[in-house]
Protein backbone atom coordinates (compact mmCIF):
# COMPACT_ATOMS: atom_id res chain seq x y z
CA UNK A 1 0.00 0.00 0.00
CA UNK A 2 1.39 3.36 -1.05
CA UNK A 3 0.40 6.52 0.79
CA UNK A 4 0.07 9.59 -1.42
CA UNK A 5 1.15 12.70 0.44
CA UNK A 6 0.81 16.25 -0.87
CA UNK A 7 3.64 18.75 -0.43
CA UNK A 8 2.70 21.46 2.11
CA UNK A 9 4.48 24.07 -0.05
CA UNK A 10 3.19 23.41 -3.59
CA UNK A 11 0.73 20.45 -3.39
CA UNK A 12 3.08 18.31 -5.48
CA UNK A 13 3.52 14.67 -4.52
CA UNK A 14 6.02 13.82 -1.77
CA UNK A 15 8.20 10.73 -2.13
CA UNK A 16 9.76 8.98 0.86
CA UNK A 17 13.56 8.77 0.61
CA UNK A 18 15.49 7.17 3.50
CA UNK A 19 14.87 9.44 6.53
CA UNK A 20 13.06 12.32 4.78
CA UNK A 21 10.39 13.17 2.20
CA UNK A 22 11.20 14.92 -1.09
CA UNK A 23 8.84 16.91 -3.33
CA UNK A 24 9.33 16.12 -7.02
CA UNK A 25 7.81 19.46 -8.05
CA UNK A 26 9.54 22.07 -5.84
CA UNK A 27 12.46 19.82 -4.70
CA UNK A 28 12.16 20.72 -1.01
CA UNK A 29 12.95 18.15 1.70
CA UNK A 30 10.65 17.52 4.67
CA UNK A 31 10.72 15.51 7.87
CA UNK A 32 7.52 13.86 9.06
CA UNK A 33 6.21 14.24 12.60
CA UNK A 34 3.22 12.27 13.83
CA UNK A 35 0.79 13.54 16.47
CA UNK A 36 -2.07 12.11 18.50
CA UNK A 37 -5.55 12.65 17.08
CA UNK A 38 -6.94 13.26 20.60
CA UNK A 39 -4.37 15.37 22.47
CA UNK A 40 -2.00 16.50 19.66
CA UNK A 41 1.11 15.22 21.51
CA UNK A 42 3.97 13.93 19.37
CA UNK A 43 3.81 10.13 19.16
CA UNK A 44 6.50 7.56 19.84
CA UNK A 45 7.21 5.26 16.88
CA UNK A 46 7.27 1.53 17.69
CA UNK A 47 8.82 -0.94 15.24
CA UNK A 48 8.60 -4.73 15.63
CA UNK A 49 8.83 -7.54 13.08
CA UNK A 50 8.42 -5.12 10.17
CA UNK A 51 5.27 -3.51 11.58
CA UNK A 52 5.11 0.14 12.62
CA UNK A 53 2.77 1.38 15.32
CA UNK A 54 2.58 4.56 17.37
CA UNK A 55 2.11 5.19 21.09
CA UNK A 56 0.82 8.33 22.80
CA UNK A 57 2.51 8.83 26.16
CA UNK A 58 -0.04 11.51 27.13
CA UNK A 59 -3.16 9.42 26.47
CA UNK A 60 -1.32 6.17 27.29
CA UNK A 61 -2.77 4.56 24.14
CA UNK A 62 -1.53 2.62 21.16
CA UNK A 63 -2.49 4.45 17.94
CA UNK A 64 -3.16 2.96 14.53
CA UNK A 65 -1.70 4.53 11.39
CA UNK A 66 -5.22 5.64 10.47
CA UNK A 67 -5.66 7.61 13.72
CA UNK A 68 -2.53 9.77 13.53
CA UNK A 69 -2.03 13.35 12.34
CA UNK A 70 0.93 13.73 9.99
CA UNK A 71 2.79 17.04 9.84
CA UNK A 72 5.70 17.85 7.58
CA UNK A 73 8.48 20.27 8.50
CA UNK A 74 10.70 21.70 5.80
CA UNK A 75 14.38 20.73 6.21
CA UNK A 76 15.95 23.09 3.69
CA UNK A 77 15.43 26.82 3.33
Amino acid sequence: MTIEVACPECDGQLQHEHDHWLCGACHHKFSQRVHCDKCDAELEKLKACGAVDYFCNSCNELKSKRAIIRRFERLDS
